[in-house]
């Protein structure tokens, strides 16, 4: 039991580390990392301040020709841009970015094939990693070869670099010139329109509070605007762990995260060794008679404690040589839970000394008491059979351990119960359309210009209920603007106003409702003045949300209201739902929504739905995602943090158990002679067992104690962060207790049963 208990315990912990570590050293593939940053916004709407990465094209190549200290900048397209690829008759979609080649200098790719002075020598290029080199070329060269881009424009292959850690920001598959799409839009080269990201280079001895002084006003200054907007140098060795911002200032992120299983790993590990500890100060006073003997026979005090504490780093070691193997062996399972490709090299200096650390402070703690406590023993007392009373100390050392074990299992419990809680009442809470049967495909090139022929052949199908085109993904909306006016606005307010373009199907398709007013006629020329707004911003045009009211874009273009859209949740699933404008403008758009009739088998409409997309999109693959999917996404990171505190949970309890158990055997093991007696005297099983079991279930009761104002806390902290949240309710304290009392329960009754059951003569009879 001290090795299985302290095998885990350290298998749980270096588990949690590693990803620990994987979180830690993000974007460390980066060279110049220390010197990287981001421009990011702070732009203020009514008071509140919002964070956005998004800035103007001529930003780039302006702040670095006129801000000093800043030696390098570069654009890039968004998060990734999904482009289709082809060669011959294989068509892969492929993620991947638009970009400076100030970039690759910056950023210092490693190159398998080609060099970063040569990539972008031609407007035409693309540079791709070995991934996708492999997926299209194989083993045969890739430099010099033409990839067709959207089936409509050739780019030759300039270049291969190494594939991109999992645990970096960037994970594009290619990069091609920003040049190519620059000049596509007007827009995209005027100051007021953010739309891509800017990444610089500072000097390596730039003074970055000087720079941010001179970035605060610089985008007002180049378009004469009120100053709604701030710019700051965002560093790259903060954008994983660092990037939540409230109010317009750095609030957290991922960092919460891993300090929240950094300290899980270290009370899993501490319970461990703490069940490492007792058990062996428990088992120690039985070698009282061979302490005696070995010092009859010459044995010095500084020998009987070197044994001891070698004895138990020898086990410790032992403990740690199988808690490998289990890692190696967890390994797999624990990668798709925390979706990355972490691994352990034992031979890497960091971890052996983890390792070699965690044997040689378990083994010398767990080993030190019993060393001093036994070898100061008189040896003609223990001889002679005069029992030696156990240390006060020690009782109430191990009582004590015992109840931080379980006050932390109980504090987990409770914490699994809670996240679990608040990720399902947010995801039952009405989000105001129909997520089922709802699929959508990401649209490139000129796709969406043939909508009207695919609409037609869907329907005729039988599977498909409707469809529909938009800008975004109906749980995410990217495009926002500032610049709406209507009679009576408060002229000393400015809401930022979320909009999207969309076909007249958009509504029905998503299985949204109207307040008011009426959808969308089927011919947008219909409508090129008319809007649908939502109640949120119905609510903040006062008089004029209403149908008939008309809201200016610009200050000048005069659009009418003719529906109020009941409010959905998008962007934000804890929030409350953002104003929105609609427009019956499909032109341009880039996602195909797709929704099949109640009832259909999915397989067989997804065939059918892929079919028609193929036939009247030939060259294109039918690459379809589904949007309930997508709405688990938006839960990806409290459903990973509730199942591995799930996780952690149930092996702190268990290796508790574990400890609890060796205890309960050695109290009875202690106790044997008396258990004898009251037999003889007519004492029952039960009776015997409840004499056993009390003293332990008054410690896991005290640990309830302990550990429910603590969970409370900590738990109601942690809701404090979302706006839409569960309320902490009693019963789950009750759950977690009565859980923790049962186990406890069930693992001490099985060693006093034993003990009472076992037959008296045998136990009364001297040696």
């Amino acid at each position: 039991m001290n090795i299985a208990g302290l095998a885990i315990g350290i298998t749980c912990a270096s588990l949690i580390f590693l990803w620990v570590q994987d979180e830690m050293t993000y974007n460390h593939n980066y060279a110049k990392r220390d010197v990287l940053y981001k421009v990011y916004e702070n732009q203020t709407y009514n008071g509140k301040t919002s964070t956005f990465f998004g800035t103007p094209g001529p930003m780039s190549k302006a702040m670095k020709a006129e801000i000093s200290g800043i030696k390098n900048a570069a654009r890039m397209t968004g998060d990734g841009d999904n482009q289709l690829f082809a060669l011959g008759d294989k068509a892969i979609t492929e993620k991947g970015n638009y970009a400076d080649p100030e970039l690759f200098s910056m950023l210092q790719l490693p190159f398998a094939k080609g060099s970063a002075a040569d990539a972008f020598a031609q407007l035409k290029s693309v540079v791709i990693s070995e991934t996708m080199a492999k997926k299209f070329f194989g083993e045969t060269d890739p430099m010099g070869k033409t990839l067709k881009v959207n089936n409509e424009q050739a780019f030759t292959v300039t270049g291969v670099f190494k594939d991109l850690p999992k645990n970096s920001t960037y994970q594009f598959q290619w990069l091609s010139p920003m040049a190519n799409i620059d000049h596509k839009q007007s827009w995209m080269t005027i100051w007021g329109a953010n739309w891509c990201r800017t990444l610089v280079e500072l000097e390596p001895n730039a003074n970055l509070a000087n720079i941010n002084k001179q970035l605060s006003h610089y985008i007002a200054s180049k378009t004469k605007a009120t100053n709604t907007t701030q710019c700051f140098l965002f560093a790259m060795n903060d954008w994983n762990l660092h990037n939540n911002f409230t109010d317009g200032k750095m609030d957290g992120g991922r960092i919460q995260y891993v300090k929240t299983f950094s300290f899980i790993a270290w009370i899993i590990l501490l319970i461990a060794c703490i069940n490492f500890m007792n058990l062996s100060t428990a088992r120690s006073e039985q070698r009282a008679k061979e302490v005696g003997v070995r010092k009859v026979m010459g044995a010095g005090k500084g020998k009987l404690i070197g044994q001891f504490i070698g004895e138990s780093i020898i086990m410790s070691f032992i403990s740690v040589l199988i808690a490998v193997g289990l890692i190696y062996l967890a390994m797999p399972s624990f990668n798709d839970l925390v979706q990355k490709e972490l691994s352990v090299n034992i031979f890497d200096p960091l971890h052996l000394m983890y390792l070699v650390g965690i044997s040689l402070i378990t083994g010398l703690l767990a080993g030190s008491y019993p060393a001093f406590y036994l070898s100061s023993f008189n040896p003609i007392t223990v001889l002679k059979n005069i029992r030696i009373k156990s240390s006060s100390s020690s009782g109430f050392i191990r009582q004590s351990l015992v109840v931080i074990q379980f006050s932390v299992s109980i504090i987990l419990i409770i914490g699994t119960i809670i996240i679990y809680q608040q990720i399902q009442h947010v995801k039952n809470r009405s989000v105001g359309y129909n997520k089922n049967n709802l699929v959508y495909i990401e649209l490139q090139g000129k796709q969406s210009e043939r909508f009207t022929p695919v609409y037609n052949d869907l329907m005729r199908s039988g599977i498909v209920e409707n469809a529909a085109l938009s800008d975004n993904k109906v749980l995410e909306i990217g495009s926002n603007n500032d610049n709406y006016s209507w009679d009576g606005k408060d002229a000393s307010k400015n809401p930022l106003i979320s909009w999207q373009n969309v076909s007249p199907q958009f509504l029905s398709t998503m299985g949204f409702k109207l307040a008011a007013g009426h959808d969308f006629n089927n011919d947008s020329k219909i409508d090129s003045n008319n809007v649908i707004i939502n109640e949120s911003f119905a609510k903040q045009m006062g008089k004029e949300g209403r149908v008939g009211g008309i809201l200016r874009e610009g200050g000048t273009r005069p659009l009418q209201v003719i529906g109020i859209l009941k409010d959905y949740l998008y962007n934000d699933m804890y929030g409350t739902a953002a104003p929105l404008v609609l427009y019956n403008h499909p032109a341009g758009t880039s996602i195909l929504s797709i929704r099949f009739k109640p009832g259909v088998d999915i397989q067989d409409a997804i065939t059918k739905a892929g079919g028609v997309v193929k036939a009247d999109y030939p060259g294109y693959p039918f690459e379809y995602k589904f949007i309930d999917s997508d709405f688990e996404q938006l839960f990806k990171t409290e459903t990973l943090t509730g199942t591995l505190a799930g996780v952690f949970a149930s092996l702190a309890i268990f290796i508790s158990s574990l400890g609890l158990f060796g205890l309960a055997a050695y109290t009875a093991e202690r106790r044997i002679k008396e258990i004898g007696i009251r037999k003889v005297l007519g004492a029952s099983v039960s009776g015997l067992t409840g004499l056993l079991s009390k003293d332990f279930l008054k410690l896991v009761g005290l640990s309830c104690l302990i550990a429910f104002p603590i969970a409370w806390y900590l738990v109601n902290n942690w809701l404090q962060g979302y706006q839409y949240r569960v309320n902490i309710n009693f019963g789950v304290f009750l759950l977690a207790g009565i859980t923790a009392i049962i186990i406890a329960l069930a693992t001490v009754s099985f060693q006093a049963i034993k003990a009472a059951l076992m037959n008296p003569v045998k136990s009364l009879r001297s040696e």
